[in-house]
């Protein structure tokens, strides 16, 4: 009987380790890694969105196979989500009213199964580079208990990605540097105007900003900060001297013609971006998720501006190549073929110099150094191939 009852076993783990092996198969033909990155995101991500682009780049988080996604923060900004009275345009003008990107996450979370944890940081500017806010409610210091408490526990350390004002973290530093210079393996820093020597350009707009650029105005005190700091700190500049939408060298701007293959992707992915783009403001943002009764009629005909993806390049180590077809697509680095020619951007280390205004130089250097800045050896090529790769990459996402 023992005998019978051992075959029984046996045969019943025949199948059991046939679908692990079909798995691991699975997972190294489909260029898995075997150990995924643990990323921190911070956003600006906002509901009614404030830039599409932030609900667009935060799918990457969840659906990259590459990225072990810990913990999203929201970068919030109190003078955004203040109605403006009567104002003609009152869900595209930049102060308001909106709220913290929870609905977003918690939508994401829906899609991918997953369980995400999520908090926001302080709605108000820092005081002064140094300051810890301990003074701040409740409520607000949840994002920087949460970045904490994800880097005392992670027993790896942790990439950051920051796209926003970057006040939760420099918050966070100022209350626990040892952690941070324990835990944080790179810092992406998506900020800045990439001028070597901080002469203004142009735009006479961004020039009567501080930094003159949108992230680094958000909180001045905070950029300083990091940029003060000797934490590993790479620079992805959103604008050139000349302004935000310019394809400089160390900049990361670019421009999708339009976003019409959001038609083209998995259901889900669809309805979620198509729920954003058109700020529907449904109560049951859940079940909007799984409703099929509508017709999409939105017009993406619209261009789409891009300052994020970089840094989602940069840190998953995908390469943009042109194939032998003459395709360009986003590949992990084992997945490169022999004739795939790569179209480079790298990190170049540099020392940094910021002002008080929130403007900085950068000077590129052999040597080592804690701080890099992004760098791309022809704009103009990359953005035609992201234009044809990153809709592609969309299209490869899957969730449960």
């Amino acid at each position: 009987m023992k005998k019978a009852r051992t075959v029984i076993a046996r045969a019943a783990l025949v199948p059991l380790m046939t679908g692990l092996l079909f798995v691991r198969l699975h997972a190294q033909q489909s260029g898995s890694p075997a150990k995924r990155i643990p990323v921190i995101v911070i956003t600006d991500l906002y509901h009614p969105y404030q830039d599409f682009g932030d609900n667009f780049d935060l799918v990457t988080a969840y659906a990259l196979p590459e990225i072990d996604l810990k913990a999203v923060i929201l970068d919030v900004t109190d003078a955004f989500r203040k109605p403006v009275a009567d104002h003609p345009t009152l869900w595209r003008d930049p102060r308001g009213p909106r709220e913290a990107g929870i609905i977003p996450v918690m939508q994401l979370n829906y899609i991918f199964n997953r369980n995400i944890p999520f908090a926001c940081g302080p709605f108000t500017p820092m005081r002064s580079p140094w300051d810890k806010m301990q003074d701040i409610p409740g409520f607000q210091q949840e994002g920087i208990q949460l970045l904490l408490k994800t880097l005392r526990e992670s027993p790896v350390p942790v990439e950051i990605l920051s796209f926003g004002s970057a006040r939760p973290l420099a918050v966070a530093y100022n209350r626990s540097p040892a952690l941070f210079r324990r835990k944080v393996k790179r810092i992406h820093l998506s900020a800045g105007t990439a001028a070597p020597d901080m002469r203004p350009g142009k735009d006479k707009g961004a020039n009567a900003i501080p930094g003159g650029e949108w992230n680094v105005a958000l909180d001045v005190n905070a950029f300083i900060r990091l940029l003060q700091s000797d934490l590993p700190v790479a620079l992805y500049p959103c604008a050139t001297r000349d302004g935000a939408f310019v394809c400089g060298q160390h900049n990361t701007y670019w421009q999708l013609p339009g976003l019409s293959f959001i038609r083209t992707l998995p259901p889900k992915l669809h309805r979620y971006l198509t729920f954003a783009y058109n700020r529907t403001l449904r109560p049951d943002f859940l079940r909007a998720m799984d409703d099929n009764s509508a017709k999409d009629t939105t017009n993406y005909a619209h261009p789409h501006h891009v300052w994020e993806t970089a840094l989602w390049i940069m840190v998953s180590g995908r390469k943009l190549v042109q194939r032998a077809d003459g395709s360009c697509r986003l590949v992990p680095q084992d997945s490169l073929r022999p004739d795939d020619r790569i179209i480079p951007a790298t990190l170049q280390p540099c020392t940094v110099k910021v002002r008080s205004d929130g403007r900085f130089s950068f000077s590129t250097t052999g040597r080592p150094s804690n701080f890099s800045i992004y760098y791309r050896q022809d704009p103009v090529q990359r953005e035609k191939g992201l234009q044809e790769a990153l809709p592609a990459l969309y299209k490869s996402y899957v969730y449960p």
